[in-house]
């Protein structure tokens, strides 16, 4: 079975947590806070330096094929069972309830190289979860009332970041269209150009997220995250959250990092290119020098919810509470705004046509 890692706490032996308000260990129990290198330093650990350790999980136990994509874990506090995904980097023992983190899933080339620790709370994500909610035209008026949370979780979701100098030669043909009046004839003219547009754009920790179980839009709809707070991994800062490791390799991100970049890239000389009627690309030439990446864990809030037998998930941004998610749609209230509209319209409409015949 695997190893896992617990926090102890050096005041009450309590399990400790990574606690987002103060950046440090905290105890649940008696309120004991640390810092992290504090603590490392107190307690002698020497993260990365043991090995993996992963035996088969049997001995009539399990039966062929039971344990297939999942890991089975032993609590240090209990002696329980913790049985996860084997992408499951931290998660709680279901039995004792202590917050562990699994030895060996972020080690060697599994280990990441930076982290965004939570900014934000649980606290946090209901108020922002509240706040989606609020002015939603469309959303039935009663879902706010019936709907639950039915789970609320803080999850440090793994990231490809990729930093690259992209070439772009692009030509454009831009028309210009001009019109006036002579007497009783209208004149149009038309003015055809051609533009170029050449230069280099820096980018930098593009991210990708590499789990599989996450929906890349919803992923890309928290954005963007501020790598100004991105420090060293170290396990700790997992404590008394959940986490995953990558399932989806740096290869099969490099094509979505290289497609974002590429289409970046064009919409900013795109919009240099200004004052005519239309413009349409003719041409786009985009080369990349200098590809790098990094692997980092970024911290999500995620709250499912179900109302009459649908599930609807939301994720919020540990580091800046960006909150984005699905929500129900009223027929009914979309019409009726549209009739609404339409009506109102209407009479402006007729009524200065009204004006206008008086005059």
């Amino acid at each position: 079975m695997a190893d896992v890692m617990e926090y102890k706490c050096p005041a009450c032996g309590g399990a400790m947590e990574f606690d987002s308000a103060s950046q440090k260990l905290k105890c649940p129990y008696c309120d004991t806070e640390i810092g992290i290198e504090e603590y490392q330093s107190s307690s002698g650990e020497q993260e990365g330096t043991e090995e993996a350790s992963w035996e088969a999980v049997g001995d009539g136990r399990w039966q062929e094929g039971e344990t297939d994509g999942m890991r089975v874990y032993v609590c240090e506090s209990c002696g329980g069972e913790i049985i996860a995904e084997e992408t499951t980097g931290a998660t709680a023992c279901p039995y004792c309830g202590n917050k562990v983190v699994m030895k060996g899933q972020f080690s060697g080339d599994l280990r990441p190289d930076y982290i965004i620790p939570f900014k934000l709370d649980k606290k946090a994500a209901k108020a922002a979860y509240q706040k989606h909610l609020t002015g939603k035209t469309f959303m039935p008026g009663i879902f706010r009332e019936e709907n639950h949370i039915d789970e609320i979780k803080g999850v440090y979701i793994p990231f490809w970041l990729f930093d690259a100098d992209v070439y772009a030669n692009i030509r454009y043909k831009a028309e210009r269209v001009k019109v006036w009046e002579k007497g009783d004839t209208e004149y149009t003219e038309h003015e055809i150009f051609d533009v170029f547009r050449s230069g280099k754009i820096a980018f930098q920790h593009i991210p990708t997220d590499g789990s599989r179980k996450m929906d890349d839009t919803l992923m890309e709809s928290i954005e963007p995250y501020d790598f100004k707070d991105a420090v060293p991994f170290q396990p700790a800062y997992l404590a008394g959250y959940l986490a995953d490791r990558y399932d989806v390799n740096m290869e099969e991100r490099f094509s979505r990092a290289t497609e974002r970049m590429k289409k970046s890239a064009e919409d900013v000389f795109r919009d240099t290119v200004q004052g005519y009627s239309s413009v349409t690309t003719e041409s786009s030439q985009i080369r990349m020098e200098n590809s790098r990446y990094l692997y980092a864990l970024y911290p999500v809030w995620l709250l499912s919810t179900t109302w009459r037998g649908d599930n609807y998930l939301f994720a919020m941004n540990g580091q800046t509470g960006k909150m984005v998610g699905d929500l129900p749609f009223e027929s009914g209230a979309f019409w009726k705004y549209v009739l609404t509209r339409g009506v109102i319209i209407g009479a402006v409409i007729y009524a200065l046509m009204w004006i206008i015949a008086l005059i």
